[in-house]
């Protein structure tokens, strides 16, 4: 096993991490850039090491300053955590090259799901439902007209390196083509710096249900049941919860099935997520597939007793899994709180907090790494907490989320509780009457 573990990332998660670090007598080293050396995860850390200025570009995007990190404290691996350098194969590669046991997949697996078009094929050829599409990336506005002509609308244009929507415009018109294959092309090369886009059969009314996956070194693959996704605004994640509402033990079946020949087609090895779009009818294809811990991991420990964290770092260190899959034994529920005024089209909202009430009692968790008098930076994302809440059943779970939401005091900045207070009170949000697009018609009163 590991002696030091250093965590390449920040806040909530490197706080996770050091926790399971601990339970498990891994000491920890947490880094940190000058905005954030008042941080909870730097306090709590066995070691802290300031990695630079306060843009990610020169702290936590900085892989020179992160190896140095690791070699000065002689720490023998390196978690990631989600964001920021979670998913770069050329990190992976480096921490190999300098002795160091990166926490994660190998490069090779990266760089094969990370690139969505080299993902799918990877899909088609494992037997994996895909969404229809163009066959490789796009050359030109002419292709993609007779694509889209062939196919029908609407389609949806993708970025190959895309993530969090960006790249990615869904067209309703021919007319609407042209513009929408030039600004996704801009968009991607501006956010990713790969302009590869290729187009895809656009699904109305889906369901985002993924499913969460474990590897070992071994060829060994399992999953650990499913979460529901769908409510999202901007293609960002909101409340993620398990079992989703919309699932049946037949489809769960299929998907986990579907869920494992993914991963098995990489040999995967670590934690993942097969993420799935299910239309209308319950028919389910692939997304795509994260190469990392999820931020709503959360959700699934709750359902089914687990540490996904603690497991990431066994497999790291060649222990092999059960094997064993799971299904959900309980109901659990994730909001995701932001700096953010929901008032105001949910602009961002950093600043210092003046008072802070953390909810708490029974089937109530909450990962969060702010305290009152702590400031919020407006360098990185807006997220300070998660409250996940869990009960037998999703009413209950509702019910609990609604208390803890009213519990929750965050003063100082604007945050997005008062957004899901009233979701939890919206009658088919609680009937499980929702898709993708729920938040587009949801009004904020």
């Amino acid at each position: 096993m590991f002696k030091k573990i250093l965590i390449a990332n920040r806040g909530e998660i490197a706080l996770r991490i050091i926790r399971t670090c601990k339970e498990m007598g891994i000491k920890t080293v947490a880094v940190y850039s000058t905005a954030d050396k008042d941080s909870l995860h730097v306090k709590f850390a066995d070691e802290a090491v300031c990695i630079g200025k306060p843009q990610s570009s020169e702290s936590y995007l900085n892989i020179p300053h992160l190896m140095a990190a690791a070699e000065i404290t002689n720490a023998d691996a390196i978690h990631p955590g989600y964001g920021f350098l979670a998913e770069n194969a050329r990190f992976a590669e480096i921490c190999g090259e300098h002795g160091i046991k990166f926490i994660g997949p190998t490069p090779e697996m990266i760089r094969r799901m990370g690139d969505k078009m080299t993902a799918k094929e990877t899909m088609i050829a494992a037997g994996v439902p895909v969404i229809p599409g163009s066959e490789g990336l796009l050359q030109s506005v002419e292709e993609a007209k007779a694509i889209a002509k062939s196919m029908g609308l609407p389609v949806i244009i993708k970025a190959t390196a895309g993530g969090g929507g960006k790249g990615m415009r869904v067209v309703w018109e021919e007319s609407e083509l042209e513009t929408a294959y030039n600004m996704a092309k801009n968009e991607a090369r501006a956010s990713f710096s790969n302009d590869g886009i290729y187009m895809e059969k656009f699904v109305e009314e889906p369901r985002h249900i993924e499913i969460q996956v474990a590897g070992d070194q071994y060829g060994k693959v399992c999953h650990l049941s499913e979460r529901d996704c769908s409510i999202q605004r901007r293609h960002q994640k909101l409340v993620e919860e398990s079992p989703s509402p919309f699932m049946t033990p037949e489809l769960r079946e299929k998907m986990g099935d579907a869920a494992i020949r993914a991963a098995s087609a990489i040999n995967y090895e670590s934690v993942g997520t097969i993420e799935f779009l299910v239309d209308k009818h319950r028919n389910f294809y692939f997304m795509e597939m994260n190469t990392r811990i999820q931020v709503e991991h959360g959700v699934t420990e709750e359902v089914i007793n687990f540490d996904l964290v603690k497991e990431q770092i066994k497999i790291a260190a060649g222990i092999p899994i059960s094997g064993k899959n799971y299904t959900p034994q309980m109901h659990a529920i994730e909001c995701r709180i932001n700096a953010e005024d929901p008032y105001n089209d949910f602009r961002p909202s950093p600043g210092k907090i003046t008072t802070l009430h953390i909810p708490g009692g029974h089937g109530v968790r909450v990962d969060s790494h702010i305290y009152a008098g702590y400031v919020i930076p407006p360098y990185y994302d807006s997220m300070v907490a998660k409250i996940i809440t869990m009960a037998q059943t999703r009413e209950e779970a509702i019910n609990t989320m609604e208390r803890a939401l009213s519990e929750f005091v965050i003063e100082g900045v604007k945050t997005t509780i008062p957004f899901h207070q009233q979701l939890m009170r919206d009658e088919n949000f609680r009937k499980g009457n929702f898709t993708t697009k729920f938040t587009e018609t949801f009004k904020l009163v």
